[in-house]
């Protein structure tokens, strides 16, 4: 009767240990589903949030090149104060060093003293050019116009694209904080600054 009583108690812990291992399996294999599943939307939220930097960043610089051969092609010609071309040369090539970056653009003075300098040349370089009727019907003066005004135009729609994309990894990283690490090892702790903080 002990011996059966013995070899009971011994199929119970061995279906029980079995049971448990198999739970604990489908507990492991959920979890890396998870993780896995997670970790793909980590870095399709990523992407996201580079592409639409680059495409904002990419048009900015497009626009400054643009103001800087509408300058190039106005020192071609002698109605043009000499003097004035190369003092806006100059500031341009001072905006190009103090453009902001996914990082400084934490820090509002920094946006806004970028786009004071930037709406002041884009106004002056437009209405220097477009003074001169006889110059701005060189179609390449022509063309270089319309680019500046069409960068410029586009940059508060740019902006918007990239907060919407930061707005939607940093609430993922809120919400999936616990994982984070799992997902990330390098992940620092940061969230992505917005241009406009009343997007967040």
């Amino acid at each position: 009767m002990i011996k059966q009583v013995s070899y009971i108690a011994l199929l119970t812990s061995i279906t029980c240990l079995m049971s448990c291992n198999k739970q604990q399996a489908n507990h492991n294999k959920t979890t890396f589903t998870k993780i896995d599943s997670l970790t793909e939307t980590y870095l399709i939220l990523q992407d996201s949030l580079l592409h639409a930097w680059n495409v904002m960043a990419w048009d900015e610089k497009e626009k400054t090149k643009a103001m800087h051969s509408l300058i190039h092609l106005m020192h071609q010609k002698e109605e043009f104060d000499n003097q004035q071309l190369i003092t806006l040369e100059q500031r341009l090539d001072q905006l190009d060093r103090i453009r902001f970056t996914q990082k400084s653009l934490a820090n509002n003075y920094v946006i806004e003293e970028y786009d004071f300098a930037s709406n002041s040349l884009v106004s002056e370089i437009l209405s220097l050019a477009e003074a001169d009727t006889e110059f701005i019907k060189n179609v390449t003066a022509q063309r270089l116009v319309d680019k500046v005004k069409t960068t410029d135009q586009r940059v508060d729609e740019y902006r918007a694209q990239y907060d919407q994309a930061a707005t939607r990894y940093n609430m993922f990283i809120e919400r999936n904080k616990l994982y984070i690490k799992e997902i990330d090892k390098d992940y620092t702790g940061h969230k992505w600054a917005l241009f406009h903080m009343d997007s967040n």
